[in-house]
């Protein structure tokens, strides 16, 4: 028994004594040597390349960014427009490209962008999430509403679902998908929130109501998806307010918005829309030319000879007061109550003459001479 205390000491002490002379000082997974530098001992070195993994990511990773992104992103495309010029001689010259994104919703092949990508252009390159470029055909374009459909023929398409844009709530996740800056960004994810569902920029006239959101959108990702926590394309990205200072003010068209429009532009190759044949004035817009209008509505100022209005006996001096049962304070409300309606549709007209009673007329709306424009 002592003899077995003697043995075990004596290997203590030549541990101890290597431990001394050797000058390395040992830890649970690695020691350090005497020049200071640090040797790692099994698989526990974290420069190593970490072990593949099949298993699924983890909740915390796995959020609905990701998932979203997954279901989106693949149906996200780039279009590419070529832009010319004419030179001194009157002959066309290319003198660059336009990128934008677009969206496939249809596995007939069809895509939804912006009119201000594909401009006036009757083709365009389209490039997939997948690698492949195809040429792209402009089904229709709309210049108001600022949509456009693109179609080109591949088999096997990925498809983006649209959802409900009616049913967005202030605050909820926004997560919009598209190629800022190019082709060389494609598929760029960015995250926010929706600020607001009620937003008007462009035009004086233009009624359509905007998605306001804070993801980032930059030139490139028009055309691109905004879309909701659920993987649904509930807008379609189309404009940012670029000032100095200015930071989150992005904005997309509607999907539910945009429905009518992308059906009219695939049936029709263009938007068939109904006009009262009107030139006129409303409160706003006659302060600006120094008049004043002491009642809401709207000042007929001039009808299209042989138009809705002027076969109906509405002219020059009248003030539009409702279309239907549809108050008409301004051009925002009126294009409002014309976007109810189609092509030879009658409807009563209310308006009053000099101050006098009110009167009424019914009117068969016509399609607009802009409905011919593409």
């Amino acid at each position: 028994m002592q003899r077995n205390h003697i043995i075990t000491a004596a290997v203590a002490a030549v541990l101890i004594i290597a431990g001394a002379v050797g000058g390395y000082k040992f830890h649970d997974s690695f020691f350090t040597s005497p020049s200071g530098g640090t040797t790692y001992q099994g698989t526990t070195n974290p420069l190593n390349e970490p072990a593949k993994s099949s298993a699924p990511l983890s909740d915390a990773r796995n959020t609905f960014v990701v998932q979203a992104a997954k279901k989106v992103s693949p149906a996200v495309v780039g279009i590419t427009t070529k832009v010319y010029d004419r030179d001194i001689f009157n002959r066309q010259v290319l003198v660059g490209e336009g990128v934008g994104s677009g969206i496939i919703f249809d596995k007939a092949g069809y895509i939804v962008t912006n009119n201000h990508v594909v401009g006036n252009n009757k083709t365009v390159i389209v490039s997939l999430a997948d690698g492949q470029s195809t040429e792209g055909t402009v089904v229709g374009r709309d210049e108001r509403t600022d949509l456009a459909v693109v179609k080109i023929t591949v088999d096997n398409l990925p498809v983006a679902e649209f959802g409900d844009s009616d049913s967005l709530q202030v605050g909820e996740p926004a997560i919009a998908i598209g190629n800022p800056l190019g082709l060389e960004f494609q598929g760029t994810v960015t995250v926010g929130v929706i600020s607001s569902m009620n937003r008007t920029i462009g035009a004086e006239g233009q009624s359509m109501k905007l998605i306001q959101t804070d993801a980032a959108i930059n030139p490139g990702n028009s055309g691109g998806a905004l879309v909701n926590a659920d993987g649904k394309v509930i807008g379609i990205n189309s404009a940012k307010i670029s000032k100095e200072g200015v930071e989150g003010l992005g904005f997309a068209i509607p999907v539910n918005a945009a429905r009518p429009i992308l059906q009219s532009l695939i049936q029709n190759g263009k938007v068939v829309r109904p006009y009262l044949g009107l030139y006129g004035l409303d409160k706003q817009m006659a302060a600006r030319f120094g008049m004043k209008l002491n009642i809401d509505g709207i000042y007929v100022y001039k009808v299209v000879a042989g138009g809705p209005l002027d076969a109906a006996g509405i002219g020059h001096g009248d003030v539009i007061l409702k279309i239907g049962d549809t108050e008409v304070k301004d051009f925002a409300s009126l294009q409002q109550a014309m976007d109810a309606h189609q092509v030879g549709d009658s409807v009563v007209i209310t308006y009053t003459t000099d101050g006098s009673d009110q009167k009424t007329a019914t009117v068969v709306l016509q399609e607009s001479p802009q409905s011919d424009e593409s």
